[in-house]
């Protein structure tokens, strides 16, 4: 008797361009699963993780971009990892497992045993290997990974509750008022196909419950999930708080990094994060360098091959340079990305900002923040091109694109 191998496909929710909102002004030109983190597009991240798992056969991305925002990219990635990409369309948002269930067809089409679901925006290691041998061993329809994290930011998450030796998820509850829980919810998990058959029964229930609407005055406390179409339905609330307990999902805890990226300050921590996993998973993407014929590299950095950089120049530690950026003599650079066709002029100074695609900064220019990911202005973000005159200093500022700047400025956002 011969065993059939097991296939097991991934998924990519990269979500649209309502979403990209937060990600302002940087997602006006690019969507933000696009987004250069230590150098690579953020959903680079999450791919290149999947080809970890074995007897990977096909990687989905599903979202409601348009095609040609990803068709590029999707093939170029798919040759580089020789992995095959797929990038499906959604005709609008579904939610979470809405949009699992709207591509089954497609999902199934290998007969998968397994079925990862990732979000684009969560930074971690991904230690999807592991994860799904442990659920292999519970035997359940899903495995979530989640973390421990402090009890003051637990409620931003979704908080749930483990057994603590059979790792059952017992409870359940997206971003509660009261704390219940330090260990929260990844974005990260992997299913049996069992899965479609649990969602599609949230669609029934939708369904009668839309029926019933005329005979359900009494019905007051489903008035919220009333508001919601039949076919939009989310992983955290419809899916894992009804289950939890059931002895159908399991918890995989990391005890890695992880971070979700909801804002561009953010991006900048985590492309630290996965500047340093690089240590150990792309050692070629990192550059080194001692200020003799190559600039004096400190710490992770990543340089497009494509970028030219004095070798008077000091960069790093954090910093990650995209193509045909050119840097000048005795440039100093840290904690900051910077994007495209970017010319920085000699004796300028940039640290814990981003700065966009084509912008051009001055001699003995400043571009600088204080470096609190998590506020407003704690990271310095120039638009797609801005022009930073010499000798300006740019402080915890967002500037749109296309501004030019000849006087200093701190603590501003410039339209």
């Amino acid at each position: 008797m011969e065993i059939k191998e097991e296939k097991v496909v991934a998924v990519i929710l990269v979500g649209g361009p309502t979403k990209g909102t937060r990600f302002r002004p940087l997602s006006f030109n690019t969507p933000e699963p696009l987004f250069p983190l230590a150098g690579q597009p953020m959903v680079y991240h999450p791919i290149s993780a999947c080809k970890r798992i074995p007897n990977l056969v096909q990687v989905f991305l599903v979202g409601f971009y348009e095609e040609r925002e990803f068709a590029l990219y999707v093939s170029s990635v798919s040759n580089e990892l020789r992995v095959p990409v797929r990038y499906l369309k959604e005709d609008k948002p579904h939610g979470s497992a809405g949009s699992l269930y709207y591509f089954r067809d497609k999902i199934m089409e290998e007969s998968p045993s397994h079925i990862f679901l990732l979000n684009f925006d969560v930074c971690c290691n991904f230690p999807l290997p592991n994860m799904l041998e442990a659920h292999k061993m519970h035997g359940g329809i899903g495995t979530l990974l989640v973390i421990k994290v402090s009890a003051e930011s637990a409620n931003q998450f979704g908080e749930l509750v483990a057994d603590p030796i059979t790792n059952e998820l017992l409870h359940y509850t997206e971003k509660p008022e009261t704390f219940v829980s330090d260990l929260i919810n990844c974005g990260v998990y992997v299913f049996t196909p069992k899965i479609f058959s649990v969602i599609q029964e949230v669609f029934l229930l939708r369904e009668d419950r839309a029926d019933l609407r005329d005979v359900s005055s009494y019905e007051s406390p489903q008035l919220a999930i009333r508001s919601l179409p039949s076919d939009f339905v989310r992983l955290d609330q419809d899916i894992l708080s009804p289950l939890a307990g059931k002895k159908q999902l399991y918890t995989y805890e990391t005890m890695d990094f992880w971070e979700q990226i909801k804002t561009p300050g953010m991006s900048v921590k985590c492309s630290a994060l996965y500047l340093a996993q690089f240590r150990f998973t792309s050692p070629h993407l990192l550059v080194s360098g001692d200020g003799k014929r190559n600039a004096t590299v400190v710490g992770d950095v990543y340089i497009h091959p494509s970028a030219k950089v004095h070798p008077t120049a000091k960069i790093g530690p954090n910093v990650s340079i995209s193509a045909n950026v050119r840097v000048a003599a005795g440039v100093r650079l840290m904690n900051c990305i910077v994007l495209d066709d970017v010319e920085i002029k000699e004796n300028a100074v940039v640290m814990h900002a981003i700065v966009g695609w084509k912008s051009s900064l001055g001699r003995w220019s400043r571009v600088q923040a204080d470096g609190d990911y998590n506020s407003k202005l704690g990271i310095t973000i120039l638009g797609e091109s801005v022009t930073v005159e010499e000798e300006v200093v740019v402080i915890n500022c967002i500037v749109l694109p296309n501004k030019m700047l000849n006087v200093s400025v701190q603590e501003e956002i410039i339209l």
